[in-house]
């Protein structure tokens, strides 16, 4: 069905049951496009996720160059060796991954091209990408120095750099590793604490001369320049931060018992399992077909007590997209839950964190705000009483998780505007309504 826009109620809706394949990965989806987009002939995608998100990096694919159509279930992108100057102004709309990941790829060529987006994508940071792109050769005229519009002048004599992020990011990784590409000589990056790994392990599958290493939490990631990409056929994994909020409908609605299929099971994308396992939740994780390199399962989840955890900071990369609907999962946990080192919640589509204690505190649940994180104070299975209106600020995340917390409330939860949840998650209210949940638009 076409997903509503506008305000939405989620109620209570007894046991939820069923199974639904997971969402395809947004974070594979994007680096599927740019690399089939970077590569000379065609690539084939399969199970891509056509989010507005997603949409919007396969149109700048285009229009930098490359042929991206859909081809029956799939899509075909036909790469043209190199990219050119666009003809009109590069919109992304919402999508920060894909922004960010287009300027390292672009910046290796000799052209000129204007991104923008919408209001929310307008006031994130792109200086954590044009600082480093900058070091390598390319110039880039933005507002303020690193808002949207930002238009970027590359330059196919980049020079390979030696780059440490200031902060734990996969999209500032794979913007310096995309333009390694192109660079002379070897550009190096070093994470502290390792992010998604997705771009490494894509950009090897479509020739890349890239290796990585691992030593504790840290990782250093190496790419030598000058070398051609492959085309290559890929199929799409499922996504995990989609399939948490499926999961965690089912961990607080009494008497549930699901099964969501084909989620991918990268070390790194699945820090939120790891802390519902902690909390008590009953989930099983069987092996399933690898896809684009990436391992998968199928998840079984059904209700069951919930308890609060101290969640290490050191966590927070393998699920950094997942604290809002943790943090409703909490609010139906006994006892507190804790989560810090969230700093970078607060430069996403929204203040994630201020937005997730708004939509807590708007249900009758106690939370802490800190400066880089929330502490819960669960109230047990069935008791958290709901009855709020959700302020989405035009986060699918939030919209999200306010709609499943009325799931499992006393009264039912209002999201102020779900129009934004196609950016990541369009299947949302199909997988949603197919397990039995009531969720409705409000006149």
């Amino acid at each position: 069905m076409k997903p509503p826009a506008g305000a939405c109620a989620a109620a209570a809706s007894g046991p939820l049951t069923g199974t639904v394949e997971a969402s395809p990965d947004k974070s594979i989806s994007h680096r599927a496009l740019i690399l089939a987009g970077l590569a000379a002939g065609e690539s084939r995608i399969a199970n891509l996720l056509e989010s507005a998100d997603v949409m919007a990096t396969a149109r700048a694919v285009g229009a930098l160059g490359a042929q991206v159509e859909r081809s029956n279930a799939d899509w075909r992108v036909i790469g043209p060796g190199r990219w050119m100057s666009p003809d009109a102004r590069l919109d992304l709309g919402n999508s920060g991954t894909g922004v960010r990941l287009l300027m390292g790829a672009a910046a290796r060529f000799d052209m000129t091209a204007t991104f923008t987006g919408d209001a929310s994508l307008s006031r994130r940071p792109m200086g954590r990408v044009i600082e480093p792109l900058t070091r390598m050769g390319a110039r880039f005229e933005a507002v303020d120095g690193d808002r949207l519009p930002a238009t970027l002048h590359g330059s196919a004599a980049l020079r390979g750099i030696d780059y440490t992020p200031p902060v734990a990011s996969a999209q500032v990784k794979s913007a310096v590793l995309l333009a390694g590409l192109g660079a002379q000589g070897e550009t190096i990056v070093r994470e502290p604490r390792a992010t998604r790994d997705h771009t490494e392990t894509m950009a090897r599958l479509f020739g890349a001369d890239l290796d990585v290493e691992r030593a504790g939490e840290s990782l250093v990631a190496r790419v030598r320049g000058d070398r051609p990409l492959t085309p290559v056929d890929i199929a799409v994994p499922g996504d995990p931060s989609s399939a948490a909020f499926p999961v965690a409908a089912a961990l607080i609605s009494p008497g549930s018992d699901i099964a969501v299929r084909g989620v991918m099971t990268n070390p790194a994308r699945v820090g939120l399992f790891e802390t519902l396992r902690e909390m008590g939740a009953d989930i099983a994780l069987t092996p399933a077909e690898a896809r684009s390199g990436e391992a998968t399962a199928d998840l079984a989840v059904r209700f069951g007590a919930l308890r609060g955890v101290d969640v290490p900071p050191g966590r927070a990369p393998a699920m950094i997209d997942e604290y809002p609907i943790l943090a409703v999962l909490a609010a139906f946990a006994e006892g507190t839950t804790r989560m810090t080192g969230l700093a970078e919640l607060r430069a996403k589509e929204s203040d994630r964190l201020a937005g997730t204690a708004a939509l807590l505190r708007a249900n009758g649940v106690a939370v802490e705000l800190l400066d880089d994180g929330l502490i819960v104070h669960g109230r047990g299975p069935e008791g958290v009483p709901g009855g709020g209106r959700v302020e989405t600020h035009q986060d699918h995340r939030l919209a999200m998780a306010g709609l499943v917390m009325g799931l499992g409330a006393q009264e039912p939860v209002i999201a102020d505007d779900v129009a934004m949840i196609a950016t990541s998650y369009p299947g949302f209210f199909d997988d949603m309504g197919a397990l039995g949940a009531r969720i409705a638009p409000v006149d």
